[in-house]
């Protein structure tokens, strides 16, 4: 974090608890970091996402919501909006030999419907970036901590935020072959599962946490 190791007085770590509606959290440790330079003293604070893996060839989950939430955030159209809801099931498509009849898969919307979603999520990439990974407000990440334990050890890597958006950010916005969508590295996708609860039919982003160590110096 670049802070002169001999002038640190002491250190503390805060866990951080929310509201219901601190929707956009990031943070899960507060740092406060008190220095004492010859007479007089401040206190730096570092926030930090803390990701713990146990598979390295597994995703970890960065933000969810419904398709509502993000339309608001990101300013997205109504027709937009509309067409990810067929995605994420929340509005059930009318249209038929789908490959659930739950939902629609990207690949199974009209080419013209593909590229307006494409479109839209190109132009807005910077902000998904940040918004998925940092957050907003006081309580935005300034630091991603990820943490790799397995049996036989246990490894972390420490990286700016700066740097992580610049990792998973890289890359261009496409459909997979499996007809969900990334975004870079980020991988969004229908969150499923929940026994087939409405939770289910939220919007996902997932990341793979370790490809901060094979970024590291």
């Amino acid at each position: 974090m670049g802070y002169p190791l001999n002038e640190i007085k002491e250190v503390r770590a805060i866990k951080m608890v929310y509201k219901s509606g601190d929707i956009w959290r990031k943070t899960d440790v507060q740092v406060q970091v008190k220095i004492i330079v010859l007479t007089n003293s401040a206190i730096g604070i570092e926030n930090i996402s803390i990701k713990l893996v146990s598979n390295p060839h597994g995703f970890n989950q960065v933000d969810k919501r419904r398709v509502a939430n993000y339309k608001d955030l990101w300013n997205m159209p109504d027709e937009i909006m509309q067409l990810m809801k067929f995605y994420t099931g929340e509005t059930k498509p009318r249209r038929k030999m789908l490959r659930d009849s739950r939902r629609m898969f990207f690949d199974e919307m009209t080419k013209v419907e593909q590229n307006k979603i494409l479109k839209f999520f190109k132009d807005n990439k910077i902000l998904i970036v940040s918004d998925v990974l940092k957050g907003r407000g006081k309580i935005s990440a300034g630091w991603m901590l990820v943490i790799l334990k397995t049996n036989r050890q246990v490894k972390w890597t420490l990286k700016n935020i700066n740097e992580v958006m610049n990792l998973f950010g890289e890359g261009e916005v496409r459909f997979t072959h499996r007809g969900s969508m990334k975004i870079g590295r980020i991988t969004m996708q229908r969150k499923g599962g929940d026994a087939g609860r409405g939770t289910a039919k939220m919007l996902q982003f997932k990341i793979n946490p370790i490809e901060l160590f094979e970024n590291s110096r």
